[in-house]
């Protein structure tokens, strides 16, 4: 995805990744019908299935938990157990690029398999996971600050950051005060997945409520150049077989995906009653009336009967707390607000420009190669690497997408929920084997997959300590992994420079530019590559529920939901993604599966004359248990490198995580509730 964004899931088709005795990587596949994806079977509970996975496409069998690497058979000789150095200097394997011969019908992954032993002696991986380890507690040290190291407060002199570029000047209305049945906060995908279902309901009075002047949300906001998913289109794109569409490509690029949200809305007549260049301030229930009234910025103060939290969880960025940020005096800007009237459309405007970006996450590894081409010099300020895996895009094949049967994308998706189908002699070899034993396989081929990441830096970036700062020393997945191809290379242009900070991060930026360790970086430009705020869905705005409760004081002492989706004391209110739900490197798969939820409760309840939906106290409880005992007794990923996905390495917030349980359990458990909705809701 664009790549901080399609974070998912992804239906890729059959293929292995294999290791020969010669130490190459092949790439062998299996033909799928119709493109349908594989099918996971569920997931293997405690450390493997919320660690040891990580490319997109990988994620799916994180969740559901089959996978397979063959790991070639070495000579134990190779393999150095003394001492960190050696260890470090001779990652095993050499990738050799295949390309795919039909990018529709087939696909690359990286499995892993509990089955297949790895070969090295285990002092060998424990050394390796010494270093993941210090490289940790480097990162800890430096900033023990944990999510507080960062600022969504985006006002005053750091406004600047948050305005929306794509528009010249807001459009004059008078303020609204009218009544619609289902309100939408946010434009992005969590709405128009679940506002389509609901038209396909007979629910015509539908508002969504916007910031941006258009739908789109993540994909409204980030423009900046290279913009792209790094999901498989064909699974992240949603309503393809309702809109008749068929992606242009294997990954999506950004124009597509914006252009899609707008298609959406347009076939489902949504724009009709929507608000845009608005944002909502307040979302308080009136327990007399039933309903939410909603406050804006432009002095809205609309009702809704039902309310839709969908503010996405990309789109709002969030900044480095960087000491003297503001005296900056040359240009600047976050990456989601990319200035094209200051870059030029085509960035020759930086030809002659100094320029430098912060952050090296799934948005810089697309804008650098880009600003590399053309700016003077480009410096790259890197606190932690970004593990860089092939990417092999191509376009998509004309006479696959022409032999396409309706409703083919519905079927990638059902193949997918009913998992694959194992003999039972693989049944009662993965029985055998002990939890230690399979976690500790899991870890080993994920040791052996980033080392293979570590040998293509070396394959491709000449500079040899430029290379070794590119290695990310870390797990596969405890950082979302980026795919691409042109990142690397870009190394190797004579004017960008990598400033490896070696886990610190910029500690002091001038008037002039950064500073690093008593070095100064004059720029012109500099861009923030910083990322959003991740997963905090439903806390943008003051919501205040029943007995004059605010939403964010109920969670103070930990979040607590059915599904991420409903809370206890807020009727009537629905959120999408964030907490509480599984984090999917393809959201859209999730939101899919919530906004149907969503539609299928408000039918239920119009159906039957109930104005109000809540969940029961004792539902709630149920899920908060689930998600705590998928989570483990503290942090999972307190092991990880820090960053979003263990809320920067704070150990202290299981009950706030996502559910771990994996995507098939979640689904099959909405079904059931879904099934006694008068057991776990309370209906007025």
């Amino acid at each position: 995805m664009f790549a901080p964004f399609c974070v998912s899931l992804a239906l890729f088709q059959n293929i292995c990744i294999a290791i020969t005795p010669r130490g190459f990587v092949q790439r062998r596949y299996a033909a799928s019908s119709q493109g349908a994806g594989d099918h996971p079977a569920p997931a293997p509970s405690g450390l493997a299935d919320g660690l040891l996975f990580g490319t997109p496409e990988c994620l799916t069998l994180a969740l559901q938990g089959m996978a397979a690497l063959w790991i070639a058979k070495r000579s134990h000789s190779q393999y150095s157990t003394k001492g960190s150095k050696r260890l470090m200097s001779a990652p095993p394997v050499t990738p050799v690029t295949t390309r795919r011969q039909n990018p529709n019908a087939y696909a690359v992954r990286v499995q892993f398999d509990p089955l297949k032993p790895t070969d090295a002696p285990q002092e060998y991986y424990d050394g390796i996971k010494r270093k993941f380890a210090e490289a940790r507690d480097l990162r800890l040290n430096y900033r023990p600050d944990g999510t507080q190291q960062y600022t969504s407060d985006l006002t005053g002199e750091l406004e600047k950051y948050e305005i929306d570029p794509w528009v010249v000047e807001p459009v004059a209305r008078e303020p609204l005060t009218d009544h619609v049945e289902c309100l939408f906060i946010g434009g992005g995908f969590s709405a128009l997945l679940t506002a389509a279902r609901l038209r396909e309901k007979g629910i015509e009075s539908v508002r969504i409520v916007e910031r941006g002047a258009d739908v789109g949300g993540t994909w409204y906001w980030n423009r900046y150049p290279g913009v792209a998913c790094d999901v498989s289109a064909y699974d992240y794109l949603p309503l393809l077989d309702e809109m008749n569409y068929v992606p242009k490509s294997y990954f999506a690029q950004g124009p597509e995906i914006f252009a899609h949200c707008q298609a959406i809305a347009q076939r489902y007549d949504l724009y009709k009653l929507a608000v845009f260049q608005t944002t909502v301030t307040s979302t308080i229930w009136d327990a007399k009336q039933k309903v939410w009234v909603i406050g804006t910025n432009r002095g809205d103060k609309m009702t809704a009967q039902y309310v839709i939290v969908a503010n996405g969880t990309l789109s709002k960025p969030k900044l480095s707390k960087i000491a003297g940020m503001e005296k900056f005096q040359g240009h600047s800007f976050h990456s989601s607000r990319f200035d094209y009237q200051y870059c030029g459309q085509d960035l020759s405007n930086l030809k002659n420009k100094r320029v430098g970006i912060i952050g090296t996450g799934a948005s810089a590894v697309q804008i650098i190669p880009r600003i590399g081409q053309t700016a003077k010099e480009l410096y790259v300020f890197q606190r932690t690497p970004s593990a860089i895996d092939i990417r092999d895009d191509i376009p998509t094949d004309p006479a696959w997408a022409a032999a396409l049967n309706p409703g083919w994308q519905a079927e990638r998706f059902s193949q997918h929920m009913q998992g694959p189908q194992i003999s039972e002699e693989e049944k009662a070899k993965h029985a055998a084997l002990s939890r230690e034993e399979r976690i500790r396989r899991y870890e080993n081929q994920n040791i052996e997959h980033q080392l293979r990441i570590h040998a293509r830096v070396d394959e491709i970036v000449k500079d040899k300590k430029t290379a070794e700062s590119l290695k990310p020393w870390y797990m596969h997945r405890c950082k979302r992994p980026c795919y691409d191809d042109e990142y690397l290379p870009a190394f190797n242009l004579p004017n960008v420079h990598l400033v490896d900070t070696n886990g610190k991060g910029v500690t002091e930026i001038t008037e002039n530019g950064p500073v690093f360790e008593g070095q100064k970086y004059p720029l012109d430009v500099l861009i923030y590559a910083t990322g959003f705020e991740v997963q905090v869905t439903g806390i943008y705005n003051k919501i205040v529920g029943e007995h004059n409760c605010e939403l964010q004081e109920k969670y103070k002492n930990g979040i607590q939901t059915l599904f991420g989706i409903h809370s206890n004391g807020y009727p009537n209110l629905f959120i999408m993604g964030g907490y509480q739900a599984p984090f999917q490197f393809n959201l859209t798969f999730m939101l899919r599966t919530q906004g149907q939820h969503i539609a299928e409760c408000i039918a239920y309840a119009r159906e039957n004359a109930f104005k109000t939906i809540d969940v029961s106290k004792e539902s709630e409880q149920w899920w908060v248990d689930q998600v705590i005992m998928y989570r483990g007794k503290t942090n999972r990923n307190k092991e990880c490198t820090p960053g979003y996905y263990n809320f920067e390495g704070e150990n202290n917030r299981r009950q706030d995580g996502n559910y771990n349980g994996g995507f098939y359990r979640y689904h099959q458990h909405m079904q059931s509730i879904r099934d006694g909705m008068q057991q776990h809701f309370k209906f007025d």
